[in-house]
């Protein structure tokens, strides 16, 4: 998401690649242990909130990104914290943030419960969540025939950077504000073969997940369901795949269903769930022709 900048040193996914061989049990959106899902993530005004965020929407989207990787273990939300450091402390600034972090911890039954502040040159949020599940869907579990599905719709945060770009800062705190999908990923638990959120974009956690299970995806990119906001702000069809599919930041869950168990999340979940596909023994491809493994880099 967001705005690029040079780098020196190991890319994203090297340094991943590194901490999952150093760090037993590394790898997933979250860790658990005894039952307990635990979760990290670090945001920055530079990179992560454009101008015109409200400090309403980066606690929601702070700790919704947190509970969003509760959501992609299949497990039940139960409290968030965040460490808030600015420049300065500002008394309204302040208590929009703590109100949005709270108000996104309501939307799926948990509780925002306190964090941290300290000094520091830019806005900069790390939050952590904390969930419940006996039963972890992990991303390595994928067999070939089960089906490719993903929750809601694609390109929410790529609309929002346009709407912010375009000055309609409004609209643009309302698309950053998403939905976590605790509840999706409660049900999608009782039937997923392998999960993760799309933080890195539809086409990365594809070739994420691919690489964690061992096998390939054929996604129709037809069936890919875009968000309406999208269209508003896209130049063209070429564009369009471009922020359903690479931007990322959206937050919807990426599953793999065995084929007999979709009815039964469709008619379960309570946020829409779409097959885009299917798991295969090839690559990872989209209309026959291999899907570039790009998407959002922290």
């Amino acid at each position: 998401m967001g705005v690029g900048r040079v780098r020196s040193g190991m890319d994203e996914s090297a340094a991943l690649a590194m901490l999952s061989a150093a760090v037993p049990g590394a790898g997933d959106d979250a860790a658990v242990v005894d039952g307990l899902v635990l979760t990290t993530d670090m945001l920055h005004e530079r990179t992560d909130f454009p101008d015109g965020t409200t400090r309403y929407t980066a606690g929601w989207r702070a700790v919704g990104a947190s509970l969003s990787d509760v959501a992609a273990m299949g497990g039940a939300a139960v409290a968030a914290v965040a460490a808030y450091a600015a420049p300065t402390f500002e008394e309204t600034a302040l208590s929009a943030f703590v109100d949005g972090a709270s108000d996104v911890c309501e939307s799926v039954d948990a509780a925002y419960v306190g964090g941290d502040l300290d000094d520091h040159e830019e806005f900069t949020v790390a939050t952590t969540a904390l969930g419940r599940t006996d039963d972890p869907v992990r991303r390595d579990g994928a067999t070939p025939g089960d089906r490719v599905v993903v929750t809601g719709q694609l390109g929410r945060s790529a609309a929002g950077l346009a709407a912010f770009a375009a000055g309609d800062v409004e609209r643009g705190n309302d698309l950053f504000r998403f939905p976590p999908r605790v509840g999706a990923g409660l049900v999608l638990g009782e039937h997923a073969t392998a999960m993760m959120d799309s933080s890195d974009g539809l086409a990365r956690s594809l070739h994420q997940l691919a690489t964690a299970s061992d096998c390939g995806v054929a996604v129709d990119g037809g069936a890919v369901p875009v968000h309406p906001a999208v269209d508003d702000y896209a130049d063209g069809p070429d564009e369009r795949r471009e922020m359903a599919r690479h931007v990322g930041e959206d937050f919807e869950l990426v599953a793999t269903v065995p084929a007999d168990a979709v009815g039964a999340v469709r008619s379960a979940s309570p946020t829409a769930v779409t097959v885009i596909g299917e798991v295969t023994e090839g690559s990872v491809t989209v209309d026959g022709e291999p899907l570039p493994d790009r998407g959002y880099e922290h």
